[in-house]
């Protein structure tokens, strides 16, 4: 694999927008654990190869299980989630496919028995900053341990 650029290097603006992007969605207060799986599934689903191993191995070394960061795509399934977790994963999933049936009222409603309204939207700001970067990394030819 080679990387096609360094986005880093090559727009340093780009680079220090999203992360004010990050730094924004660190100060809403959203549980750190809860932002790794975000940004792990999102990752998951865009295919984004070096996001995924740069925050499964951030999820581990938050003190997570293995299990957990295992059954991350097949959580619906799992029992190792809570409801709370499963409403994000599930928004999650919606906003970075939304393109096929947008946000349903009933993940909306789902999530919104957990977070109140400032908290929804924050967590769309986090779906929102990993869909970016893993945008980034795909367009740019980012893999694990290029950079």
């Amino acid at each position: 694999m080679k990387l096609r650029l360094n986005h880093r290097e090559v727009n340093p603006q780009l680079y220090e927008l999203m992360l004010q992007m990050e730094k924004t969605v660190l100060k809403t207060g959203i549980d750190r654990t809860l932002y790794e799986m975000i940004k792990i599934r999102a990752s998951q689903i865009n295919g984004c190869s070096y996001c995924v191993d740069s925050h499964s191995k951030a999820f581990l070394d938050r003190g997570e299980e293995i299990n957990r960061l295992i059954h991350i795509p097949i959580w619906r399934e799992s029992l190792l989630f809570t409801d709370k977790e499963k409403a994000v994963l599930a928004l999650t999933e919606a906003v970075t496919n939304i393109s096929i049936e947008g946000v349903p009222d009933q993940i909306y409603e789902n999530v919104r028995k957990h977070f109140n309204e400032k908290e929804y939207l924050d967590l769309i700001l986090a779906i929102n900053t990993i869909n970016s970067w893993n945008r980034i990394g795909i367009s740019t030819g980012m893999f694990p341990s290029c950079m």
